[in-house]
């Protein structure tokens, strides 16, 4: 598994990261068992970088990341995040420093570990001023609480603010073949700064593996059926640009899944794409695509097939927690 730096100074990661969301919530019903051999498995195959929340399960996925590494504590780079209250079903977004120090200590204790090594913002309250809240992360860094500090789907100017603060190793965003909003000013403006991109729903929720039911197929409890780029005509639109995918995968003897891997790692070097799953065949594949290089004329053809800016659809039903 080859392996990439997460900012200036940060930590040496694996080039995937793996993302364990799903294991607990959002993808339909999981299975536990399975999804620790899962995580056993990536790190056998040089996956190191697990990536949890605090709002995952309402606290069951960092509970069951904690047991899976609970043996292997050397052998993982955890990343986790604070800020997304799910209080009585109601979600609320809060960066107040009392609550990112109650939130540190919480997640410490599910994880069963004496260290976070990536801490994230996993949203901006703009009610804080960013300063006052990466100041309190900070805080945590120097208590040993935290190695370093994320944030998550913030724009250039938040991003710029916090590092006059304190050293940022990475943002998380949103990043795929169908996601490309961040490459005109929050990606330059985070290679300006040193801090790496950590791109989750590389595969757009599975969408670019070709491989999903229509959304009239899909079970209630997984939270695509609903999603605007699965509906009506972004649907079909979509669906005919991932048909568009599938070809050039077979031309190139992958898997549709593995080629738009293999399109976010050949975007940089400071790109790390977390792609999440919960079941065991999926994370070989994904796992496979760490050593697909593309030339450039597959880049090309990707580039023609699915430009920026192709998909239809927000990629979440309310898209006011994101800045822009």
């Amino acid at each position: 598994m080859r392996r990439r730096t997460l900012g200036n100074g940060g930590p040496r990661v694996s080039a995937l990261g793996l993302g364990c969301m799903g294991m607990s919530e959002f993808y339909g019903q999981g299975d536990e068992k399975e999804s620790i051999a899962v995580i056993h498995r990536a790190l056998d195959l040089g996956i190191d970088f697990l990536d949890t929340a605090d709002m995952y399960g309402n606290g069951h996925n960092e509970r069951l990341v904690g047991r899976a590494i609970e043996d292997r504590r050397d052998q993982v780079v955890l990343a986790t995040k604070f800020g997304i209250r799910r209080d009585g079903g109601v979600r609320t977004v809060d960066n107040t420093p009392e609550y990112i120090r109650a939130a540190c200590d919480a997640s410490l204790q599910r994880l069963g570990v004496d260290h976070i090594d990536l801490y994230y913002m996993h949203r901006r309250d703009a009610g804080v001023p960013v300063a006052e809240s990466v100041g309190a992360m900070s805080e945590l860094v120097a208590a040993g609480k935290v190695r370093y500090l994320g944030l998550s789907e913030v724009n250039e100017d938040t991003l710029r603010e916090a590092v006059s603060v304190h050293p940022i190793a990475a943002l998380q965003s949103e990043y795929s073949l169908f996601t490309r909003d961040l490459e005109a000013r929050i990606l330059p403006a985070a290679r300006e700064l040193g801090v790496a991109l950590v791109a989750y729903s590389p595969i757009s929720r599975g969408f670019l593996a070709g491989t999903l039911p229509p959304a009239d197929e899909m079970p209630d409890d997984d939270f695509r059926k609903h999603l605007p780029r699965n509906q009506g005509e972004n649907a079909a639109h979509n669906a005919a640009l991932v048909a568009r995918v599938k070809e050039i995968a077979r031309e190139a003897g992958v898997t549709a899944a593995q080629l738009a891997l293999a399109w976010v790692l050949a975007q940089g070097d400071d790109i790390v794409p977390i792609p999440g799953t919960k079941r065991l065949r999926y994370l070989e594949e994904n796992a496979a695509a760490a050593s697909i290089t593309l030339t450039g004329e597959q880049l090309a053809a990707l580039e023609r097939a699915v430009p920026a800016g192709a998909a239809r659809g927000g990629r979440y039903p309310d898209m006011s927690p994101i800045e822009t």
